[in-house]
């Protein structure tokens, strides 16, 4: 079932990050990439540049698949890495298990999520060093193949570089492989303020779903493979789902725009500076707490009913009581400015009293 929601102004849309709009520069950059004529289907200077962009920021050569959704690439990266007999297992607040319609499942050929519990939607090494070896090798049972975290997570928590090692090493000792969804690798990134080849392939991770659209992109985000066994399957399955993109140029100057001159990395840091000035907001208003510190730049809390329902009056977009009753999350993003987040603090403050 969808939900339609009217066009929200910018400084009251915290819904998601994907609310916003995109980069001038990216925006700018799709329309340089109109002009002239070029090779189709990645065989172009746009793709070469954003595939060199892309070695240089993990410091070794990747092989690189734009698509054009996050589920994409989530669902192709875990189809190149567990068999249909498999098992992916993942946190059960994980977006492939809650937010993706099965398309794991679709684009594997049937493998199984399996739910690994743990705190603060991560998983929890002693419910993964269990799940790695549960039923392996009996016929009767889907077989445990592949590992799914991400970065940041659905509630905003963020791995560190020793949980991500941790992780990786229970699953490659159970001969498992690791998958990393990234939808908000930049905002992760910054909170860590680690190198993205320590957040990745130097911490274990074979194949990461690269995200861009919720942090300044239009319609582009990419898988990345650290592995180069993985590239033709890959490639294959691109094709064969229709990502392989006859004027893949547009994909491309994209990434290449988001990655040039630190974009992402500001649009990052933008995003998350913005929710640690809502987070320090809320905390100093009497009658809302906040589940937790945000680490990116996502924020739960839990507010009075008479101010949720103020705020939706005043037109502000967020979701709430999806949760539970009372629990609100705030999303934002690159977009927003300190004058939009002190507004919305202004608003909730009006409504305690």
């Amino acid at each position: 079932m969808s939900t339609t929601i009217a066009v929200t102004p910018s400084s009251r849309a915290f819904i998601s990050d994907n609310m916003a709009g995109a980069s001038p520069q990216i925006a700018r950059a799709v329309t340089e990439a109109a002009v002239g004529q070029v090779l189709p289907y990645g065989n172009d200077p746009f793709t070469d540049s954003a595939r060199r962009r892309l070695s240089e920021i993990f410091e070794r050569d990747v092989d690189v698949f734009p698509v054009s959704t996050g589920s994409a690439a989530n669902g192709l990266s875990l189809a190149a890495l567990t068999p249909p007999w498999g098992s992916v297992l993942a946190h059960p607040d994980s977006h492939i298990n809650h937010d993706e319609c099965g398309a794991p499942e679709f684009f594997t050929g049937g493998a199984k999520l399996v739910g690994v519990p743990g705190p603060d939607s991560k998983i929890d090494p002693e419910a993964l060093q269990a799940a790695v070896r549960r039923r392996a090798g009996d016929v009767h049972s889907v077989q445990p193949s592949a590992v799914s975290i991400s970065q940041a997570t659905e509630s905003g928590s963020v791995y560190t570089l020793e949980e991500i090692r941790g992780l990786s090493a229970i699953a490659k000792d159970a001969g498992l492989r690791i998958h990393m969804d990234g939808a908000r690798f930049t905002n992760a990134l910054d909170h860590l303020g680690a190198s993205p080849a320590e957040m990745t392939w130097k911490a274990g991770i074979d194949v990461l779903s690269f995200g861009a659209t919720k942090n300044g992109a239009m319609t582009a985000d990419a898988i990345v493979s650290f592995d180069p066994s993985l590239a033709t399957e890959l490639a294959f399955r691109a094709k064969r789902a229709g990502q392989l993109a006859s004027k893949m140029r547009f994909h491309a100057a994209q990434i290449d725009a988001y990655l040039t001159d630190g974009l992402w990395l500001h649009n990052a840091r933008q995003a998350n500076a913005m929710a640690t000035r809502l987070g320090d907001g809320l905390k100093a208003i009497p009658g809302t707490g906040l589940l937790a510190t945000p680490q990116a730049n996502i924020l739960f809390c839990r507010l009075p009913q008479q101010v949720t329902e103020g705020l939706l009056a005043e037109g502000y977009a967020f979701y709430h009581d999806r949760w539970e009753p009372g629990i609100v999350r705030f999303v934002t993003a690159f977009s927003h400015s300190a004058d939009d987040i002190d507004q919305l603090v202004d608003a909730v403050r009006r409504h305690t009293h």
